[in-house]
């Protein structure tokens, strides 16, 4: 479920559930972020580059990704709030439970993301790539579990489905990933989602305050770290 975690007469943020799209895509009618936003703040609806299909959404998660997203209530928030995402000026972490030792402990994975030619999927293979563009993410694992690591990441970049990609380009795809992670191996927990939330951003206000917003590990999230634990 949908929950509000921070609110202004600016802008509002909101810990998003797996499952959930954040603005409808063609031919489909399931409820997203953004009906869930017009229902309680109708303000949004005339806010953004492209308010019929996406009011007061600044920045997007992917469906099946957990965490805090944020949404401008007018036009100049909104601006605002984009600028500081073009010029890297919010810091985004994430926690994710990859497959296998991830070593060193920690680093960065700098690698350009391009599209897979013929597809929409995106690669770090160049020579399969079209439209490369630089992708940076830095990471710090926070555990090691027999057969996992639990990793908090830093995207410096903004690309689309940038850390599962990164994180497969160094064989520790994100557990439950099923477009960039193992095909046949199989979990020894339920999971029905990928393991990858967003877990803060932290960002400064007009005024030079600094603003840090955070959305505890979704329930079905935290039980697999707690049967990990157990196993150790």
């Amino acid at each position: 479920m949908i929950s509000l975690i921070y609110e202004t007469r600016d802008f509002i943020a909101v810990n998003k559930p797996a499952g959930v799209l954040v603005h409808p895509i063609k031919d489909s009618r399931e409820e997203t972020l953004v009906d869930w936003v017009l229902k309680r703040y109708p303000e949004v609806k005339n806010v953004g580059d492209d308010p019929a299909i996406r009011p007061g959404i600044v920045h997007r998660l992917d469906r099946d990704t957990s965490g805090v997203i944020l949404i401008a209530r007018n036009q100049e928030f909104f601006e605002y709030l984009k600028n500081l995402f073009k010029t890297h000026q919010i810091k985004k972490t994430y926690l994710a439970l990859v497959w296998g030792k991830l070593e060193p402990k920690s680093g960065e994975i700098n690698a350009p993301i391009g599209i897979k030619s013929g597809t929409i999927k995106r690669t770090v293979w160049q020579k399969r790539a079209k439209d490369l563009k630089e992708a940076i993410t830095e990471y710090k694992v926070k555990k090691y579990f027999k057969d996992f690591s639990l990793v908090e990441l830093n995207p410096k970049t903004g690309r689309t489905h940038q850390i599962r990609i990164h994180l497969a380009s160094v064989n520790h795809p994100v557990v439950g990933d099923k477009l960039y992670g193992f095909k046949k191996t199989e979990m020894p927990f339920d999971l029905s989602r990928q393991f990858l939330h967003a877990f803060s951003l932290e960002f400064s206000a007009a005024d030079g305050h600094r603003i840090k917003i955070e959305a505890e590990l979704p329930e079905e999230l935290g039980m697999i770290i707690d049967t990990l634990e157990k196993k150790r």
